[in-house]
């Protein structure tokens, strides 16, 4: 039960009721840091547990992102994601495998937003490009941005 507190402290914490579901998806989502779709993390979950509905995972996701437990991101389109890192941070989409990457970088802009008295409930930031992994496979390692620039440069 142990390996399990984590989840119960900030579910308590926030108010909300401790239920096996809950914890479960916070487990998952915290071992798994690939920002797994809502059917992602059922079809995963649903393994060890066929009870368990898709109705339940949805309203679990639904409520733990109103507590500010999980975030929701919508990098890729129509389709949810799900991030148990809750801190400011952005993003990075590979448009080939379509891998989501955290990206730990400064907003410019975020203090002097706060400081007008604005209260800010989501920061997004979304970069899309192709990941090195897929560069790589691709026999193109080098940094494409660098790449581009020195063609600009050129012409």
């Amino acid at each position: 039960m142990e390996k399990y507190e984590k989840y119960i402290e900030i579910l308590k914490k926030n108010g909300m009721k401790v239920t096996p579901q809950r914890i479960d998806i916070m487990k998952y989502l915290d071992e798994h840091r690939i920002h797994p779709s809502a059917e992602k993390i059922y079809s995963d979950l649903k393994e060890d547990n066929p009870s368990l509905s898709k109705t339940t995972v949805y309203n679990t996701l639904e409520a733990l992102s109103e507590h500010h437990i999980i975030q929701i991101l919508t990098i890729s389109g129509s389709e949810l994601r799900y991030d148990f890192k809750t801190t400011p941070h952005h993003h990075f989409m590979c448009k080939k495998c379509g891998a989501i990457i955290d990206i730990d970088v400064d907003c410019p802009y975020l203090g002097k937003f706060m400081g007008m008295g604005h209260r800010i409930d989501e920061m997004h930031g979304y970069f899309k490009g192709v990941c090195k992994d897929c560069l790589e496979k691709e026999g193109r390692g080098e940094n494409p941005l660098k790449t581009e620039m020195n063609i600009v440069s050129e012409v």
